[in-house]
């Protein structure tokens, strides 16, 4: 019997798998990946093994696929979008294989929020503006306690990221307008992060609808609400500055303290 591997594969870009990611595709006996969201150039680096597209499985074809294979010995690797700890359902299938006695190991990937930040060029948290990011998604068929409604979680001034929720952007800015952020402030939506056809669109809660209609974008795509996406003032951080000792360096200037 062999561990099975949950590997996180990154947004789309192969550069961005990380390296012990790549060597499990590679050395495969068994790939299952979800093929509406791979890209074919990641899945071809398995050229040994078999290959189960995951988006014509049903829950239980994926568990025996799983269970039959690290029963005889060999090498199987679920592979997941960006990082599988985020929406990836992986909880449901390790406790399955727990229950049958076999192992699990989670590799991380790099996340698709993560690279729709950086091709926005922007940062989530910035000194005096906010330093919490709150990761969420509209609620539909997953039901979603009220606490954490967007008109809720909107209350905090956060930077928001929704995932799997850019076709419902109008509820989005509705509720997120109804929490308290004003029609002014900026959003972003990025379209398939890393890939070749990469898109990014930002304005403001007021206008980020027509933008994104226009650019026809309904699915894979990450939606981003909040201040730090255009900053009208922020602070430096604490860390390089000259006046700020810590346990590699020590303060160049003395901070002047009133009597």
């Amino acid at each position: 019997m062999s561990k099975v591997y949950f590997v996180g594969c990154g947004p789309g870009d192969p550069d961005l798998l990380t390296i012990k990611a790549k060597k499990l595709i590679q050395k495969a006996d068994v790939l299952i990946y979800s093929g509406s969201l791979i890209p074919s150039s990641i899945v071809k680096l398995c050229k040994k093994g078999q290959k189960h597209n995951a988006a014509k499985l049903v829950r239980e074809e994926i568990f025996n696929l799983l269970k039959k294979n690290s029963k005889k010995g060999k090498l199987v690797v679920r592979l997941h979008d960006g990082d599988p700890t985020i929406y990836g359902a992986i909880k449901e299938q390790i406790d399955n294989l727990q229950k049958k006695g076999i192992e699990s190991i989670v590799i991380p990937g790099v996340t698709s929020f993560l690279a729709s930040a950086a091709a926005l060029g922007t940062q989530l948290t910035l000194p005096g503006v906010t330093q919490t990011i709150i990761v969420t998604r509209v609620e539909r068929r997953t039901k979603v306690p009220k606490r954490e409604r967007i008109s809720e979680l909107a209350k905090h001034k956060a930077t928001m990221v929704f995932y799997l929720s850019v076709h419902l952007l109008p509820e989005i800015v509705k509720q997120a307008i109804e929490g308290g952020y004003k029609k002014s402030t900026p959003a972003a939506v990025v379209y398939r992060a890393s890939w070749d056809d990469q898109k990014t669109i930002s304005g403001t809660l007021k206008d980020i609808t027509k933008k994104v209609w226009k650019e026809k974008i309904t699915r894979t795509a990450i939606v981003f609400i909040g201040d730090v996406i255009k900053p009208k003032s922020y602070k430096f951080s604490r860390l390089y500055d000259k006046t700020f000792s810590h346990g590699f360096r020590k303060a160049k200037i003395a901070v002047k303290t009133k009597n």
